[in-house]
């Protein structure tokens, strides 16, 4: 299926599948002459990909210059921003110049068209038959492998190698130069058994299966719902309503017939009612006012509605009271529209009864308003004649005719400096016509003479004004659609017309093509009713009369979704419809206003880039297509180009609707191996999504971690999970059943392997196999024999279990089990052979790194803390000669260790050196790879990402960003910049005491002043000497800071030029307790604390001991 989404052509059709724009085909792809050489080529066929983000996965990207991808280059961080900072470093930045060759480039297969495979297939049955007559050898080998082939397939197809595919593809295409890499790579993916050879069959497989999971793609990525049932809300109008749109503040304003104007919020509470009609006002009427049209002048605070009096009324938007009108129209106002066109320029128009567009044009809006509100007032309004207007020094009025019946709808748009407007008449249906008109030179002078001959007679004013014209034909396109229009809508970005009307057919136009549409969707039942481009979501909605809502693609103009009233449960006649994009909800009114909303992606933040729209539980870097595999809980597999970070393919339901949760290559690298929540391992052709193989245990308990062993001339798949076994299955060329179950279970296995869920499997030649458990042990396997080498077990944890005697001990154990468990085992291969070395680091327990000697029953060597803070391990992996250690912990932070001779030559009581960390996710890091040749790290966590970083922990990017990366350009990574969410997260900040909540903030600023004021008191003063704080004089934290030691620091640290994104204030807003720095102690701080002195005891007197009565005065 092509990648933009469009139907295959019909079997009889020669059309090419193609889904994008060539830019040099033919072309040498250039590299950088510092690219490393590419695993079967120059990496032209992983440039070839498509450039795919998650919003817009399967589809063919605009073919454009590479150097409109690249990025300016980033000096380094700044601690602050200033206002004016970088702005003339930014200027001065030169532009990186990249070949106009390294341009995206199609694919091979995306070239070949129905012709070509029927010249495909003819080479591929006749190819070696047509070499043989030619007089040109077969080597043996193949020769014997064609006629076994011959004999085991009935209808007589062959199999071309790799050098004989290359032959045929060249002639078949007429491909010339040197692009052979990309018919390599497309040779290795088909070839996914690595046998040498493809068939007819197996290349026509290939090509369809990935057409097929890249439509499936595309639907996944179009696809669109509601919430239903729709919200309702009653409303207290008691006439119909006209018209509903939405405001700037997101929202939703209603008017009445009987001039009520209600507001909404986008939950549909009720937020205020208001008339701009009063009962006294109607009152004093015969007939009551009708309210025909309303629409909103946001950039003066005003709206303005049309009457049935022949009015247009303008009114203030924030207190309703009523400012001037324009009254006098010959015909009634029907539909309004407005539209600035300047900074003090606007138009107003209307559409009415007799067809005519009528438009004032108003200059000088504000103070033309203000002129009109000191006209003498009528009903209460300042009113002004549209005679005056008509020939005011700031505004113009204008009439066409231009359809034959009343309008129906009418927009003006600015980009085009255009009206649109439509009819129900056929012939005058949708008319696209310019403001003022062209000057008809002849017309122009005859009307000339003709008022220079009149001069001398009667001198009435001239109503002209009230003249209707027609514009000429040069200055209006007619669209003559079959029972007129009633709906239309315009988008300037998709060059896209829609229109609907009593034919129930939506039809699609180009503008400048009036003669016929260029597409016709159809699936309404009843007419149309309203219509709404979203460009930006690539949509069109559409509503019927019978309240059917559908949702249609631009791209291959397919239906999304239908929406029946018996799904979102909207009674009533129809009256009005609006669509909200700031709310992404379609508004319908009956008899109560509904608001059908759209159910949106799940995202933490919109400066977030996500990879997976699921957390990602496992990524590999495949070197032989220099691809990045990721899989996610929602069972998708996704495939990366490493180059640029680009999206090539992706497919779903690898295990259902269970999560993916671990992953493997073979050892080709041709064939990817999952595992999932289901407990079953399936083996796929990466490239296409085909399944090849599925492996199924007699359980379905979860598979945790699998690996690929080469054992001697056997190969086979390990899966560990939580059965507490090991299943081994045997990967055997010959074998073609789908279908496999596990080999045997050994037998210490079953009788001496693990109790509990096994997390985690390594495998280390020739013959070592090492599992990790949830209950903290860890077991290493002879793999020939199947025995259990030796049990390796924490000192810490093998004394609670001895001590644990009693049954209050042993549930005081389960209780600490819970951070005990190893997710992750690692061989240090070098060290294989050294019995006096350790050959085994297991993540844990208790987020402590154990490197374990595993000869002469297991042996504790080294002991290293994972985690600065309080984390477990999560993800380990070492480089190839064994020296680096990368460590990832459930926090999201990356750690290096130095591990160099580290436990080589027996215990090491010194931890290794942590040579650098840094932290790249906020939440659990699930996996991570290496790739040396690049010196780049890859990580994935469950915060639905997949990040790329270098060994010094620069950030490069995220797979899915829309920027794309050069691999080999450093300027194009994302460094000095980190990810968002990771800059805001307050466990990002470094340590500090305030911050770790160990001090208070007037604790660290009286921390030296204290001291010093200690020392000079004297014992004697104890209960006038303030309390005084710890020293803390090693954290070196000053916030007295004079100009001198300013201006010193500014000179021992200069800073670059560039600027860098630091959030210090924002970084601690979801921090508890949050505290605000404000350069220096405040008043309240000042304030030096003392102790309360003790007061004496208060003795009462004793009356009885008096000589004197103490009441004789007050009864005398």
């Amino acid at each position: 299926m092509p990648t933009d989404g469009s139907k295959i052509r019909p079997s009889t059709a020669h059309g090419k599948i193609q889904s994008q724009r060539v830019m040099g085909l033919f072309e040498d792809s250039g590299r950088p002459q510092t690219a490393a050489p590419s695993g079967y080529g120059d990496g032209t066929a992983s440039r070839a990909t498509l450039a795919a983000s998650p919003s817009r996965q399967g589809r063919a990207p605009t073919a454009r210059p590479r150097v409109a991808q690249v990025q300016q280059p980033k000096g380094a961080r700044r601690l602050t921003v200033g206002a004016v900072d970088g702005i003339g470093y930014q200027e001065a930045a030169h532009r990186i110049q990249v070949p106009a060759n390294q341009g995206q480039v199609m694919k091979i297969e995306e070239r070949i068209s129905l012709e070509h495979l029927h010249k495909l297939k003819y080479y591929f049955e006749n190819y070696r038959a047509d070499r043989a007559r030619q007089g040109f050898p077969i080597p043996l080998r193949t020769r014997r492998k064609v006629s076994w082939r011959r004999e085991a397939d009935t209808d007589g197809s062959g199999a071309l190698n790799l050098e004989e595919f290359k032959q045929v593809l060249k002639n078949c295409l007429g491909i010339r130069g040197r692009n052979e890499e990309q018919i390599v790579a497309l040779f290795m993916k088909i070839d996914s058994s690595s046998d040498g050879e493809i068939a007819w069959d197996e290349f026509c497989t290939y090509m369809q299966l990935e057409y097929a999971e890249k439509e499936e793609a595309v639907l996944r990525d179009k696809d669109v719902a509601f919430h239903l049932p729709a919200a309702m809300g009653s409303t207290p109008h008691r006439e119909p309503i006209v018209k509903v749109s939405h405001t700037p503040d997101n929202t939703f304003m209603a008017l009445g017939q009987d001039g009520m104007v209600t507001f909404w919020s986008p939950n549909l509470d009720l937020k205020r009612t208001r008339a701009v009609v009063t009962e006294q006002q109607q009152s004093t009427r015969i007939k009551n006012k009708w309210i025909t049209d309303f629409v909103l002048m946001t950039q003066y605070n005003k709206f303005m509605i049309g009457t049935g009096d022949r009015e247009i009324q303008f009114y203030e938007l924030s207190n309703f009271e009523p400012y001037c009108q324009i009254s006098g129209f010959e015909t009634v106002p029907l539909k309004l529209d407005y539209c600035p066109t300047g900074p003090a320029e606007c138009l107003v128009l209307f559409g009415d009864s007799e067809g005519c567009v009528n438009i004032v044009v108003i200059q000088n809006t504000g103070e033309t308003l203000r002129t009109w509100k000191k006209y003498p007032k009528t009903e209460g309004i300042a009113s002004v004649n549209i005679e005056v207007v008509a020939n005011g020094a700031f505004t113009k009025y204008i009439r066409w005719k231009v359809h034959r019946d009343w309008v129906g709808q009418l927009r003006y748009y600015d980009d085009i400096r255009s009206v649109i407007s439509c009819s129900n008449h056929a012939n005058s249906a949708l008319v696209i016509g310019c403001v003022s008109g062209s000057t008809h030179v002849e017309q122009q002078l005859k009307e000339i003479s003709h008022d220079k001959s009149t001069a001398s007679k009667s001198k009435m004013p001239s109503l002209t004004y009230t003249q209707t014209r027609k514009r000429l034909d040069t200055d209006e396109t007619v669209f003559k659609i079959y029972k007129g229009v009633k709906t239309f809508d315009f988008s300037k970005e998709k060059n896209l017309i829609v229109t609907g009307g009593m034919d129930r057919i939506v039809r699609t136009w180009n503008p400048y093509v009036p003669s016929k549409p260029t597409g016709m969707l159809r699936g309404h039942n009843a007419p149309i009713f309203h219509l709404h481009i979203s460009a930006e979501e690539n949509r069109i909605f559409s509503v019927s009369t019978d309240k059917t809502v559908k949702v249609w693609d631009t791209a291959d103009q397919s239906c999304l979704i239908t929406v029946t009233a018996k799904s979102h449960k909207i009674r009533g006649d129809l009256m009005c419809c609006h669509y909200s994009p700031l709310a992404k909800s379609l508004a319908m009114v009956t008899d109560q206003l509904a608001l059908l909303q759209l159910k949106m992606k799940s995202s933490l933040n919109a400066d977030i880039v996500l990879s997976h729209k699921e957390a990602v539980q496992c990524c590999k870097y495949n070197s032989s297509f220099k691809q990045v595999i990721s899989c996610s809980d929602a069972s998708v597999v996704k495939v990366w180009d490493f180059e640029t970070g680009t999206q090539i393919f992706e497919f779903s339901g690898a295990h259902g609707d269970k999560p993916v949760t671990c992953m493997t290559f073979d050892s080709t690298e041709r064939r990817l191996i999952t595992g999932g929540r289901d407990g079953v391992l399936r083996i796929w052709n990466f490239n296409n999504g085909h399944c090849l193989k599925s492996l199924i245990k007699e359980n379905s308990e979860e598979v945790t971690d699998c690996c690929y062993v080469e054992l001697l001339r056997n190969r086979y798949v390990v899966s560990v999970g939580w059965d507490h076994r090991i299943n081994i299955y045997a990967d055997a060329a010959e074998d073609f059943h789908h279908y496999q179950s596990p080999l045997p279970k050994w037998t210490d296995d079953v009788a001496h392997g693990h109790k509990d869920d096994i997390l985690s499997v390594a495998s280390c030649p020739p013959n070592l196999l090492a599992t990790s458990a949830y209950d903290g042990k860890v077991i290493v396997w002879n793999m020939v024999s199947g025995h259990i080498y030796c049990h390796l077990v924490s000192p810490e944890l093998r004394n609670k279990s001895c001590s644990s005697s009693d049954d209050e001990d042993d549930n005081k154990l389960k209780q600490d089990t819970s951070d005990l468990s190893i997710k992750k085992v690692v061989f240090l291969k070098s060290r294989a052979g050294k019995k006096d070395a350790a050959q085994l680091i297991a993540s844990g327990p208790k987020g402590q790194i154990h490197f374990w000697n595993i000869f002469q029953g297991g042996h504790l060597y080294g002991l290293v803390n994972g985690s600065k803070k309080q984390g477990t391990v999560t993800a380990m992996i070492l480089n190839a000669s064994d020296t680096v250690l990368y460590t990832a912990d459930s926090l999201g932070f990356v750690y290096v260790w130095d591990v160099d001779g580290f436990c080589e030559d027996g215990e090491a009581p010194i931890p290794p050196a942590l040579i650098r960390d840094w932290r790249a996710h906020i939440q659990s890091i699930t996996g991570m790879d290496l790739i040396e040749e690049h010196n780049i790290v890859i990580t994935c966590a469950l915060d639905c990402t997949v990040r790329v970083w270098t060994l010094e922990g620069n950030f490069v990017g995220t797979f899915g960003q829309p920027d794309p990366w050069d691999i080999y350009n450093p300027s194009t990574y994302s460094h000095p910049m980190v990810p968002y969410d990771v800059l805001v997260d307050p466990l990002s900040m470094p340590s500090h005491p305030v911050i770790d909540r160990r001090m208070s903030v007037a604790d660290v600023v009286h921390a030296d002043s204290m001291e010093g004021s200690e020392a000079g008191d004297d014992d004697d003063a104890l209960h006038t000497r303030p309390h005084t704080a710890p020293n803390f004089s090693t954290l070196h934290t000053e916030l007295f800071v004079g100009d001198d030691e300013i201006a010193e620091e500014l000179k021992r640290q200069p800073f670059g030029k560039a600027i860098g994104k630091r959030l210090r204030h924002e970084k601690m807003m979801n921090a508890p307790n949050k505290f605000k720095d404000h350069g220096g102690p405040n008043a309240y701080q000042s304030l030096q604390c003392y102790d309360l002195a003790d007061t004496p005891e208060i003795i009462p007197p004793n009356p009885s001991a008096e000589i004197d009565d103490p009441f004789a005065d007050i009864l005398d």
